[in-house]
């Protein structure tokens, strides 16, 4: 019998990846033959400094709204109640509300806000694991949430609670995390590890690889620090080769800059898979642990190896050697070595990307995915019956 699912998403003001693999799930369920609803608000609602302050403060609990998704409930019927980001607008207490009814709740772990106030367990550039098993309250003194602290004592305070209350531990018949360093992690924060499940987000086959010869490398992302864009530009430089980069944010002067780096902006997503089918390595320099970027994801599908920093879940979905290559994070010399091999070594960059695409065929593909989604939602539902409603 298909399932009836009700997806609960707080959308992002600017579109991003948790967005984006929020619509492909829904589209795999539909091609399974499951009746999907989606449930959605969006951060476009917040415009001012007082919008975000305030929104912040009420992450904790958001009745109102909340209220909404138990109308919802009431009137779709749904066998499962699968939840992808909740902050701020919905909050953690959507778990508690929607159990009291009966129905079993799913949280996907798209980034570590249950414990992080950024959300990235980042600062200053690098790692951080204060608060994984301490004080959320760390955040206020770091200023971690938009360089605020009074914004960081809002967020603090929302994860505080949650972990203090018993949300996480006795309201949630299943989580998703996206790798096992992320499972790891989740589990170092006070999660019940027998109730986590690894499943990566899944995509749709974009089709044959290309069989043209592939030249260049290629970035695509957010301009940030913590990307690595800085080292990237360093990393070039050394290498002596011209890196396209595709992308915005705030670090967007310093790429336009660069001689060493070709500048694309923002580009369509037909225009980022033509990047992608024509490059001989995507780079994903990143200085922080990283979730599973579908950057990666798409690279694979097309065949195209990967040059990732030798951190966290990057480490993980990246094989040294064999779906791409590993550079220390934050070390230009190292990433500008790597650079040079896979474009030095045509024989090894085409057998890493053959490589990268059987890695997707076995792990990523649409078929894969949506297969041990389906059995994750059956897992809720029969330990749904068994797991009492804490009150």
């Amino acid at each position: 019998m298909s399932k009836r699912v009700l997806i609960v998403h707080n959308e992002y003001q600017f579109h991003g990846g948790e967005d984006s693999v929020v619509a492909q799930e829904i589209g795999a369920l539909e091609r399974a033959g499951c009746d999907v609803r989606l449930f959605t608000l969006s951060n476009k609602s917040i415009v001012t400094p007082v919008d975000r302050l305030r929104a912040a403060f009420q992450s904790v609990n958001s009745p109102k709204n909340i209220g909404l998704v138990l109308k919802e409930i009431d009137l779709f019927r749904p066998d499962v109640v699968h939840v992808h980001n909740y902050f701020p607008l919905i909050s953690p207490m959507v778990h508690v509300a929607v159990r009291k009814t009966g129905t079993p709740t799913i949280q996907t772990l798209h980034n570590y806000r249950i414990m992080c106030a950024n959300a990235m367990l980042t600062r200053n550039g690098s790692p951080c694991e204060v608060c994984v098993g301490g004080s959320a309250y760390n955040a206020v003194l770091h200023r971690c949430y938009r360089d605020s602290r009074l914004g960081s004592l809002a967020v603090a305070r929302s994860i505080q609670h949650h972990r203090q209350t018993g949300t996480w531990a006795n309201h949630v018949d299943r989580f998703i995390a996206l790798t096992e360093f992320e499972r790891g992690r989740f589990i170092a924060a006070g999660l019940p590890g027998h109730r986590i499940a690894v499943k990566a987000n899944g995509l749709a086959d974009p089709g044959p690889v290309s069989a043209n010869a592939r030249e260049g490398l290629l970035f695509v992302g957010r301009l940030t620090t913590e990307k690595g864009v800085e080292t990237l530009d360093a990393a070039a430089r050394i290498a002596g080769c011209r890196v396209t980069v595709i992308g915005t944010g705030p670090l967007a002067a310093q790429v336009a800059a660069s001689p060493d780096l070709d500048d694309r902006g923002q580009v369509t997503p037909a225009q980022v898979r033509a990047a992608m089918r024509g490059a001989r390595a995507l780079i994903v320099p990143s200085l922080w642990y990283e979730g599973l970027p579908m950057v990666v994801v798409e690279a694979f599908a097309m065949g195209l190896p990967v040059i990732a920093s030798r951190i966290g879940s990057l480490a993980e979905i990246v094989s040294d050697e064999v779906t791409g290559l590993h550079a220390a994070p934050g070390d230009a010399a190292d990433l500008a070595r790597a650079m040079t091999r896979v474009l030095s070594d045509r024989a090894a960059s085409e057998r890493m990307s053959r490589a990268a695409r059987l890695k997707y065929e076995t792990c990523w593909s649409e078929t894969v995915t949506t297969g041990q989604l389906l059995q994750i939602y059956a897992e809720a539902m029969d330990s749904h019956r068994t797991m009492p409603i804490a009150v």
